[in-house]
């Protein structure tokens, strides 16, 4: 059982969704990033979804795109950002990590050598947005037997066709995008969520996290309550790309957590 299948487990014997907060890290800088990132388990974050710098992000829209540029220009790296949660874990052994990205930096590095890295760096999941089904073989295949969750997404345009294949070899959770686009493009509507959340959870015994979208402690709310909980990313990342100190940045995060945990 890894860190995100106890951590399910846990919320549910509670009767609680779950809160996902996305960072990008070393954005800002190392420091700050490292210090937001050590401030979110107590702003009640129960899993930290934490990008992986690109100079290519094609799902992200801008806001998470500048994320990753500042992350870069400060001399983030796959290194840096395997340090970053090395020295988490030194404080917090229970609050899964998951490493959302794309394939490039992993595939420079080689998968064997990332998967083994990742794992003494205390990650428990990836997210990698550009690798699909078909590719399992690539990445997806030896993660899981590395002992880490791989974790796909869908999205309103996977089809009842393609689900089951979205779903073979998932892990963890499902990562439900709630709308057609990038990141921070629109506002997710619980009305439209509920029914594809009921449908890809009649096919699958995996909790269903909603992304994308959701801005607001109440838009947290509404969309938990038809789901299995709720993950936020540009409007944490705005907060800090408009340089809010970390203490500003974790109140704000805190109430997106009150939200989804009232639902």
């Amino acid at each position: 059982m890894t860190r995100i299948d106890a951590k399910f487990a846990e919320l549910k014997a509670q009767g609680k969704k779950a809160f996902v907060a996305y960072v990008m890290a070393g954005d800002p800088d190392y420091e700050t990033s490292l210090e937001v990132v050590k401030g979110l388990p107590g702003a009640g974050v129960d899993i930290i979804e934490l990008g992986l710098p690109f100079t290519d992000p094609m799902a992200d829209g801008p806001t998470i795109q500048l994320a990753g540029q500042r992350a870069l220009d400060g001399g983030m790296t796959l290194q840096r950002t395997l340090d970053l949660a090395t020295e988490f874990r030194k404080t917090d052994d229970t609050t899964p990590i998951v490493l959302m990205g794309y394939y490039n930096p992993i595939y420079n590095r080689g998968v064997d050598r990332f998967l083994a890295d990742a794992k003494a760096a205390g990650i428990d999941g990836l997210i990698v947005v550009d690798l699909p089904p078909e590719e399992d073989a690539e990445l997806c295949l030896p993660a899981q037997a590395a002992g880490l969750n791989f974790i796909r997404l869908a999205t309103p345009t996977t089809d009842d066709k393609r689900l089951p294949r979205v779903l073979q070899n998932t892990s963890g959770f499902v990562y439900y995008v709630s709308i057609t686009g990038i990141t921070g493009a629109a506002e997710a509507q619980a009305t439209d969520v509920g029914p594809e959340v009921a449908r890809i959870k009649a096919a699958t015994d995996l909790p269903v996290i909603v992304g994308f979208g959701i801005n607001s402690p109440e838009k947290s709310r509404a969309i938990a309550s038809v789901a299995d909980g709720a993950v936020v990313g540009s409007a944490i990342v705005s907060q800090i790309g408009a340089g809010k100190p970390p203490a500003e940045v974790l109140a704000f995060v805190k109430s997106l957590a009150d939200g989804a945990h009232s639902a």
